[in-house]
This record gives C-alpha cells, structure tokens and sequence, in this order.
C-alpha cells in the first residue's frame, strides 16, 4: 500500500498567516491518521518578497502551535532540498522537456504587447488574458528572436477546447472549460518557476498523494491536471478545504482582520487552544465536541466531516475557549507561570524602564503609562481620533495608507515608524506635530499622553500595532475596498492632499 504524504508549502513573503497553521493541522491530522508523513516545503521563488526573516518566522510560528514535521529545510529528508530557490535547476530541466514535446512553448511577449492585450480586452468586453500570440511561430522564427537575445518565458499549451473534469474528496466533482484558462506561465525570464510548475513538479518528486489546501486553489486545480497530463504522472487526491472567513464573509485578510500567528501569540492566546479553535473551521466532531486534544482529533479524524462552505473566523468564539482552556487546563500555579512567560519578566520589564523612569511620580503610575501594552481592545472616541477636526475619511485614510507603508520594511522599528510618519506628512500634507502624531498616538496608545510613541511601538509589536490600525478604521466606519484601492492608486502619485479637503 502506498504511503500517505501530505505536505504544507508556505512562502516566506510576509508574517506568518494563521490559515498556514489551519491548513498545516489537516494536512498533520490527515497524515498521522494514516500513519503517513507530512512534509514541510518553503517555496521562496518571489526573489522581490520572499526574505529569510520571513521564513524563520514560518518555523517559529508552526513549532509554537507544536506543529511538527518528517520531512523539511531544517531536517532534511529523502527528497530534498526542501527549498524551492535551490532546485531551480530542476524546474528548468521539467520546462524545457514539455517545450520539447511541444507541450509548452516559448513566448515573447513584451510588457508592452501585455499592457496592449489588457486595454484591448477591456474596450472589447472580452475575457482579459494573453491572447497566445506567438503560440505557434516557427523554429525559425524562434531562432531568429533568441539570437537577438529577446526575453521569453514558457508558457503550457492549454487545449483551445473541451474541459477539465476532477474529482474534489470535500467538493465533490469540478468542471471547467479549458476557454477559462491561459496558457500559464512556467517559467518567467529570469529562469525561476512560476507557483505553478514548481508546485507540480515537487509534489510529484516529493511523492506527496493527497493535496490538502484552501479552496482559494480550486481555480488553479486545472492548470496543475493539465501539467500531470502533459508530463504523464498520477495526480494526487485534491480535497480543498473551507475558506477562513473575516465579519464581513470574505476570505480573511489582513488589510481587515489580524492574520499573523504571532497577533494571537503577542495577545496572550494559549497554542492549545488556537489549535482546538482552528479544528472546528469547516469541521464538524464526533457528537459535535467544541473542546478536544489535537490527538484526539487525529484518532477522530475523518475526511466526510468536513464542510462544504466558508468558515466563519470568529475571534469571540476563540477568546471564549481560550478562556476554558484557562480555566480546566491550568493550575494556578500554571496560569502564573504562563503569564510570567508572556509579559510578565525581567526581559520585557527591562524595555519599558527607560520610558517611565522620569515619568513616574509614584509607582503606581506605570500601570497608568504602560497599560496599553497589556490590552487589545483600547477605548477608542470620536474626540480622541478626530485631532484638529479631520473627517472620519482622513483620519481613516493617513491610518490605512500608514499601514501600507510599514509593510514594506521587515521589521518594525521606532526609526521605520518615525519615517513613515513624516512621510504620510508629507503625502496628506498635513502638519506631524498638530494631526499625524496625535492620531498615531491615540491609535497606538489609546490615550492622549502616555511614553514616548516611537520607542512603544517596536515593545508592542509589529502584529498587534496593525491591528490597531485595523481597529480604529473600524471605529471611524471602515474603508471600502474601492476607497482602499483608490488610496493605493493616489499613494502611487505621492499625494493625498486632497483627502484632507474633503
């Protein structure tokens, strides 16, 4: 009987999500239950994202939740490198086979001729897509373009007709028409892999038998059929789980929603009981359990039990049980511990010293100064946010359009976050000392005065900072995505000035 071998594939583009935790416990339970192995895989080919910060970050994020795997980047294994940057050789030999069986192709296209196709299938109404203009030259004509060293990338030659049919093991079957789907990029330029064809061609390499992962992925199902077809190997099971939804029923995101392990980590959350949290996700337990060992989920296990639709992520329901988990799990003795771990010791005591040592009259005074630090939920008001006036729309906007601008460091830093704040000065034009910082200070701190707001930030974290950035948009009435798009495209011409005169 063939071994069972499932694996999780983050990248390391950003701060570790907690549905990478939700998609690795099913892909753990799934395994363990059939006595398989799950195997840790970093695909890290986005060379302008992908950071080795990132990736410790993955390792730390998966371990505290006690996930752990047979196979992987930090322990090897017998189909390795784990690391998709370090078989890039591989990816090519695979491409230029299927270019050689013409099942693939090299594409020329420029970034202009790209731009060109997008306009004219908007003015046309017709499906935008690259239109597989040089789909079929000829030898010569290929020749003649790589002798004058014209860039290409490989592209699938995706059937200009029919449809693709498969078997979902959670959604049962999935048709769609081969019209739907590009002819996909395999290989870009600059000699990496696309998601796509490196995805493929590890999991096939790797032995992995069963595809568990979000159904975000059921789009690019058919792309990866065809490229088993177009190289002859057995396609695995495919079982796409139930989508982590926010409040409002969209997949959740971190532009709303706090997404990073290390939010629930900072805020005081037990591991144990994300995990039990993260289960019921578009899962349903035998005699509908809420409070279970992740073991005892494994030993339960059963594929027919999950769900079909969206999983609602409700952050009330999660602090409810991390609070029986408080109560029926810990000692004491334990909670003390616990809470000594988290905030509560010599390291962390130690930042806050310099930030209140003359600013304290009585001692009593540093719960006043630092107890923002110990919350989530601050009590925000109108007369607290609203500095000198502004609207709900700007002081919205010079959050969200903050927001954007740290995500483009690796680390938050009390300099980042002093740049940043003169720069969206400048962008809203609109005075630092009068309106940004006392917005930035009540957002972060919840109050008028308190320590110095630079040096608080990196304390409180990069996790947490963001959502309170989310939080206070939410209490100002929210951005809409329109207006979150219409910010990114203003952002891009280096002024919002005009956001302040609304």
């Amino acid at each position: 009987m063939k071994e069972i071998r499932t694996r999780i594939a983050p990248s390391p583009t950003g701060d570790p999500h907690v549905g990478t935790i939700y998609i690795a416990l099913f892909n753990l339970a799934f395994a363990k239950k059939n006595n398989g192995k799950f195997i840790l895989r970093i695909e890290d080919t986005d060379q302008t994202r992908s950071h080795s910060t990132y990736e410790k970050n993955i390792f730390k994020s998966l371990k505290w939740a006690n996930i752990h795997w047979d196979e992987g980047p930090d322990i090897s294994g017998p189909y390795g490198p784990y690391r998709q940057s370090e078989r890039l050789e591989i990816y090519k030999k695979y491409a230029f086979q299927l270019v050689e069986q013409d099942k693939a192709y090299k594409c020329f296209a420029t970034k202009e001729e790209l731009k060109e196709m997008r306009e004219v299938a908007m003015k046309t109404g017709s499906r935008i897509g690259y239109d597989r203009r040089y789909r079929n030259l000829s030898k010569e004509e290929i020749k003649k373009r790589e002798d004058q060293n014209q860039n290409y990338v490989i592209r699938l030659k995706v059937p200009l007709s029919g449809e693709c049919t498969f078997e979902d093991e959670i959604k049962g079957t999935i048709t769609t028409p081969f019209a739907d789907i590009d002819d996909q990029v395999l290989l870009k330029s600059d000699g990496f892999p696309t998601y796509h064809l490196a995805n493929i061609v590890d999991d096939h390499l790797m032995k992995i038998t069963h595809v568990i992962r979000g159904d975000e992925w059921i789009s690019s199902t058919p792309k990866h059929i065809l490229l088993y077809d177009a190289f002859g190997w057995e396609k695995p099971t495919f079982m796409h789980m139930p989508l982590l939804c926010g409040k409002d029923g969209k997949k959740l995101s971190k532009r709303k929603n706090p997404t990073s392990t290390f939010f629930y980590k900072d805020s005081g959350f037990l591991s144990d009981a994300l995990i039990n949290f993260l289960t019921l996700m578009g899962y349903s337990s035998i005699d509908e359990k809420e409070f279970y060992s992740f073991d005892s989920f494994i030993k339960n296990f059963d594929v027919k039990r999950i769900g079909k639709s969206a999983a609602f992520f409700d952050i009330k329901k999660l602090e409810w049980i991390n609070q029986q988990y408080i109560i029926n799990s810990l000692s004491e003795k334990q909670l003390l511990e616990k809470l000594k771990n988290w905030q509560f010791n010599d390291d962390f005591f130690e930042k806050l010293i310099p930030l209140c040592h003359t600013r304290m009259k009585k001692f009593s005074d540093f719960i006043e100064l630092f107890d923002f630090l110990f919350i989530n939920n601050l009590n925000y008001s109108d007369e607290l946010l609203l500095v000198k006036n502004i609207s709900k729309e700007a002081a919205s906007s010079i959050l969200h359009v903050m927001m954007i601008l740290l995500e483009k460091y690796d680390t938050l830093t009390s300099e980042v976050f002093e740049k940043c704040s003169f720069e969206i000065s400048d962008l809203f034009k609109a005075h630092h000392k009068k309106i940004i910082m006392p917005l930035l200070f009540a957002t972060i701190q919840g109050k008028k005065f308190g320590p110095p707001l630079f040096k608080s930030v990196p304390i409180l974290g990069r996790d947490r900072v963001r959502a309170r950035f989310l939080n206070a948009i939410e209490f100002l009435g929210g951005l809409s995505n329109k207006k979150s798009s219409s910010l990114k495209s203003m952002l891009e011409k280096k002024d919002l000035s005009e956001i302040m005169n609304k």
